[in-house]
């Protein structure tokens, strides 16, 4: 497991991140929830690439799928469980990361949390969801 320290400016470089990622396009490649968004998030929080692992490693979402079950893993929420500290869903804070269920084979969608709201990665743009959809957690230093 990974232990993240967040750095003294955390704050102003969420902002930053945020506003940078919302502006890019999605991509399978480089800009999707993993990757683009929570990598990229952690990175600018923490200064840690907890994500260098899985950079570069897929340009698709079938790519994702290969590489996550290759690497032992039912779903993308038990991949963070195994980076990162667990806690339950009502105990976010604004940069912690949640995972909502879903239908696909990764089995989650990933977010950023953000007060009440989560940041997540959409087909066409950055878009919310209400935080009490999380059904998993993860604490970012």
């Amino acid at each position: 497991m990974t232990v993240l320290t967040r750095l003294p400016d955390w704050r102003s470089r969420f902002e930053a991140e945020i506003d940078a990622i919302k502006l890019r396009p999605f991509s399978w490649e480089d800009h999707e929830c993993g990757i683009g968004l929570i990598g990229n998030m952690v990175l600018a929080m923490t200064g840690e690439d907890a994500a260098a692992p899985w950079r570069g490693r897929y340009r698709s979402y079938r790519g994702a799928v290969r590489v996550m079950r290759n690497e032992g893993f039912g779903n993308i929420a038990d991949l963070i469980a195994s980076m990162l500290p667990e806690i339950h869903p009502g105990l976010a804070r604004i940069g912690d990361i949640a995972a909502f269920p879903d239908d696909t084979a990764l089995g989650f969608s990933l977010g950023i949390v953000n007060g009440e709201r989560v940041f997540v990665l959409t087909e066409t743009a950055m878009g919310t969801m209400d935080l009490l959809q999380a059904t998993r957690a993860f604490r970012v230093g």
